[in-house]
């Protein structure tokens, strides 16, 4: 896993590269947010879906419910990329939706739009 930042109209964000499942749980998720925040300061942090495990998009596990949890409490906005158009769940569904209407989390197609919904927010 790779971290590079960047600056986007005064708002600094890491951007994380790589295919490697790193984030399994909410300790990991925290440890990826906790090296993110000292290693480039940034506070917002877009994220490819394929380094997220895939529990994190079955509801019923409760994983994403902490994860967000933990980037909440640690002021970390974040932004998942990638296809979601294989999941089928309703309550997953609206997650995303709810998430996308908010203003800390959410679920894009692409870096760029996840580097745009990071910048809209305050």
């Amino acid at each position: 896993m790779q971290i590079k930042q960047e600056n986007h109209n005064g708002t600094n964000i890491a951007i994380i590269f790589g295919e490697e499942q790193h984030i399994t749980d909410a300790q990991s998720a925290l440890d990826l947010a906790m090296t993110v925040k000292y290693e480039t300061e940034a506070e917002r942090i877009v994220i490819p879906k394929e380094v997220i495990c895939e529990d994190f998009f079955i509801l019923s596990t409760g994983l994403a419910g902490e994860i967000l949890q933990k980037f909440m409490n640690y002021h970390i906005k974040a932004a998942i990329y990638g296809d979601y158009s294989r999941y089928t769940s309703k309550p997953l569904k609206d997650f995303i939706y709810e998430s996308n209407h908010g203003n800390d989390f959410f679920f894009v197609a692409s870096q760029e739009e996840a580097i745009q919904k990071l910048t809209q927010t305050q």
